[in-house]
């Protein structure tokens, strides 16, 4: 079995996906590995048989789709990250990983490792390939610095294994509560309800005023006033006895009905013989991309959206919400509109599962152009972005953007889910095999588990340290300290366990948020810990 899987890579891919699943799935004591299974089915099939490898394409090929997918979806939060909150974040990360740095160092000597055991040590166990690449060019022909990669491979496993333990452990140690931090958040996948409403005296201000006092994150939808029947308009000023329907969360629902009046036994929208209501697919691309704001959608139609879907989760819309390929949004509309305004948005559920190719292909290319681009550093050396550096920036401009004139960047929600998932399964699945013959070599040996040991301290102590400072210290929500983390460790499987653990998008706006000064620092870093290592020969 393992001669065939030599020389035929495409089973190899798809055997080492079979077994990853398979051992991913596998949970003690409510703790399981989930998509990073694959890295180690593809440790231990390497291991047993060093000839069975990927061409590096394969993983490369799958970073750049994970990492472009995730940054198309989280360029909008990027941007709304750059202010004192990413501040913090990104403070933490350089601390850290400085800290990080030292802490190598003083292992390095204490186990008497070389300058260049000891830079690959730092990049292995903050798992960043990149910053390993910096430190074999740093070295260059000259000798007896040591092989990086030795003690890269022997720390890349736990630099992987060691971040989902620190996070499991702490979780519980913190008791946290990630539904509720999701509500804080506003990414809890929440039920939104509509509630018709009797109004039971006169009000002085609009409904516009009344939003704004109160601070209701809710929308009003139809209003019916002696009888006739409308939708609401943020001028409308509300008398005694009309009913009024609103939309939002149980909870900020009561509260309007505490100030307006009391609950309508009947609702309005069982009466569809003037207003009528639908959900409709967005599969329109010139309706992506855009604000409803700058779609002019009510005084198009004279209908209104009330409700956007997104994934699985509900979400109350305002002239400032972007529709994205594969939202479901909930209109209503005058019934003898309702067939325009389905053709508006396109309601093909066929068209959710297709992605541009020209727009998708066109931004991966520019994300690996900008990862190929060498960059100086002081000394003579340069270093790379590389083909994660590349795509993240990119995609994360143009997840920014959204469109440009007629070129829409996003992709269906669907779609990218599809991609980010199979990205990261052959990226991992490429580097576990690249490394199991070496792991296997070395860790028997009592130098390599020492530096095995010298590894897993450094993983695990970074990893517990910036998960307490930014949680206990820095305030930052758990669920985003995760992806903060994973920022740091800059390495895809542990940001899809952190989503796997929180359930939400959380992590994500942590990771993209600290990921490009995390990746540019550690590259920077390990050439200056080979620096010092050298001089302390």
């Amino acid at each position: 079995m393992l001669n065939i899987l030599v020389e035929n890579h495409t089973l190899t891919v798809f055997v080492v996906l079979l077994l990853g699943f398979l051992i991913g799935s596998v949970r003690i004591f409510g703790f399981s590995l989930g998509s990073a299974g694959v890295l180690f089915a593809g440790l231990l099939i390497s291991a047993l048989n060093a000839d069975i490898k990927l061409d590096p394409i394969v993983y490369e090929l799958g970073l750049a789709l994970f990492v472009y997918t995730i940054a198309l979806a989280s360029g909008h939060h990027f941007v709304q990250s750059l202010n004192r909150e990413g501040l913090r974040r990104n403070t933490l990360v350089l601390g850290m990983l400085a800290a990080a740095g030292a802490l190598t160092l003083f292992i390095g000597k204490l186990l008497g490792l070389a300058p260049g055991q000891t830079a690959g040590l730092y990049a292995g166990a903050l798992t960043n390939t990149p910053a390993l690449a910096g430190v074999i060019q740093a070295i260059g022909p000259r000798e007896g610095l040591g092989d990086p990669v030795v003690t890269y491979s022997i720390a890349y496993p736990m630099g992987v294994i060691g971040v989902m333990l620190a996070i499991f452990l702490l979780e519980k140690a913190f008791k946290v509560n990630y539904q509720q931090e999701a509500r804080d958040l506003h990414l809890a996948a929440e039920e939104l309800v509509s509630q018709s409403i009797l109004v039971a005296e006169n009000q002085t201000g609009s409904l516009l005023d009344l939003v704004k006092k109160h601070r209701w994150p809710i929308l009003f939808g139809r209003i019916s006033h002696e009888g006739k029947m409308e939708l609401a308009e943020p001028g409308d000023v509300l008398q005694a006895g009309d009913i009024i329907s609103v939309i939002g969360t149980p909870a900020d629902v009561r509260q309007v009905i505490a100030v307006l009046g009391t609950e309508n036994p009947e609702a309005l929208e069982a009466d569809r013989s003037q207003l009528d209501f639908r959900r409709i697919f967005v599969s329109n691309p010139q309706v992506a991309g855009r604000s409803l704001k700058e779609l002019h959608f009510h005084h198009r139609f004279g209908a209104t959206i009330t409700r956007v879907r997104r994934g699985d989760r509900d979400i109350i819309p305002n002239g400032d919400t972007i529709l994205e390929l594969g939202d479901r949004v909930r209109v209503v509309t005058p019934t003898g509109r309702v067939a325009e305004v389905t053709k508006f948005f396109g309601d093909s559920y066929k068209h959710l599962s297709e992605i541009n190719l020209l727009t998708f292909s066109l931004g991966l290319t520019a994300g690996l152009l900008l990862g190929a681009i060498q960059l100086p550093l002081p000394g003579g050396t340069t270093f790379q972005l590389g083909v994660a550096g590349g795509s993240l920036m990119v995609g994360l401009l143009l997840g920014a953007l959204g469109r440009t004139g007629r070129l829409l960047w996003t992709i269906p929600y669907s779609a990218n889910l599809t991609l980010r998932q199979f990205g990261l399964a052959l990226f991992l699945a490429g580097v576990g095999l690249r490394s199991g013959g070496k792991f296997a070599a070395q860790i028997g040996s009592l130098q390599g588990l020492m530096m095995f040991l010298g590894g897993t301290l450094l993983t695990c102590l970074t990893a517990a340290l910036t998960l307490w400072i930014g949680h206990r210290l820095l305030k930052i929500p758990f669920s985003i300290a995760t992806g903060v983390l994973s920022g740091l460790q800059t390495h895809p499987a542990v940001l899809g366990y952190a989503g796997e653990r929180t359930g939400n998008e959380a992590p994500e706006i942590g990771y993209a948020s600290v990921y490009p000064v995390a990746m540019i620092a550690k590259i920077i870093l390990a050439q200056v810990i080979l620096t010092l290592a050298s001089r302390g020969m």
